[in-house]
């Protein structure tokens, strides 16, 4: 059982931020914008948010400190998306290429920010974990369920269910959402009953960039001592699970625990006895996570449907 714990709680720690991620690029994608600037964004929210924890960690620690990472990084993502924004909705430019420079641009400017900022001109920033829970009190002692979740745990899991409970109740519960969906279904006949086709489309991508900019600090929270510009891919990784959920809240779920399993494998299999045991080099298992992108995509791309109007920008005067 020792051995399932491990694999349950290491699953966790990379599934909650393609969760957290995938469900940001669906509010965008819902709206109406592709937004692949996931990566980018990801990357500015760990920038900041990891940069405040290195300045304020050797007065402050613990479980506040965390949650004001959190708020520096939705709030950077949210503004580092409105470029994204501005962009593809402002100026009609293609979603694709703003997206790209985006993510170009978030880790080279980490990297001489970083440069400028730390002394001797050091690109990592480095930082101590005091944010991992080691029990829960009470809910950590129960059978089986409080070692799988209450122990050896982070608030950001728990964060990252909340979010999507609520982005579920948003999406298909609120009047918001439904103006969201119509926006990325049918654009002109949501403008026609007077809704604010641009304001959505602002919204969404926003929305998207504050869900990125936390998944960032969350994924480097419990699998790293520092950062340095990268997120390995997980914004790519989060597009695929989007893809692969085909814009849904639960069906994003399932895929993103399906790749945190893959991606588990890929980086804890030398903490797992059986997987130990095989003798496959190292390498096969860091390819595991991409190989299974490649077979799930390559078998539901058939049945995937976007939203009609994700992807097109709106131009008011071609109703």
């Amino acid at each position: 059982m020792d051995a399932v714990y491990f694999l349950v709680q290491q699953m966790m720690f990379f599934s909650i931020p393609l969760l957290i991620v995938a469900l940001g690029g669906m509010f965008s994608e819902r709206s109406g914008v592709v937004n692949i600037a996931l990566e980018g964004i990801m990357v500015a929210g760990a920038f900041t948010s990891i940069l405040m924890i290195n300045a304020l960690q050797a007065g402050m620690s613990g479980q506040g400190l965390l949650l004001l990472a959190i708020l520096v990084a939705v709030v950077t993502g949210a503004l580092f998306s409105l470029l994204h924004a501005y962009a593809a909705i402002s100026l009609r430019s293609d979603q694709t290429i703003s997206g790209t420079a985006l993510n170009m641009i978030a880790p080279a400017s980490a990297i001489y920010l970083a440069r400028m900022i730390q002394p001797n001109g050091v690109q990592q920033i480095e930082f101590t974990n005091t944010f991992r829970i080691a029990k829960v009190s009470l809910l950590g002692d129960i059978p089986v369920l409080g070692p799988l979740l209450f122990q050896n745990a982070y608030i950001t899991t728990y964060i990252g269910i909340i979010i999507f409970a609520a982005s579920a109740f948003v999406l298909y519960k609120t009047r918001f959402g439904l103006r969201l969906r119509a926006c990325g279904e049918h654009p002109q006949a949501a403008d026609s009953v007077g809704i604010n086709v641009y304001k959505m489309r602002y919204a969404g991508v926003m929305i998207s960039g504050a869900l990125a900019g936390l998944g960032g600090l969350v994924y480097v929270i419990p699998t790293s001592t520092n950062f340095n510009a990268t997120v390995s891919g997980y914004g790519f990784l989060a597009l695929a699970v989007l893809i692969f959920g085909q814009w849904k809240p639960l069906r994003i779920l399932m895929a993103a625990f399906f790749f945190g399993l893959m991606k588990t494998i890929a980086s804890a299999y030398s903490g797992i006895p059986l997987l130990q045991n095989l003798g496959i080099p190292s390498d096969i298992y860091k390819m595991v996570p991409f190989i299974a992108t490649l077979i799930a995509l390559a078998f539901t791309s058939k049945k995937s449907q976007a939203p009609r109007a994700s992807g097109v920008p709106y131009d008011k005067g071609l109703r």
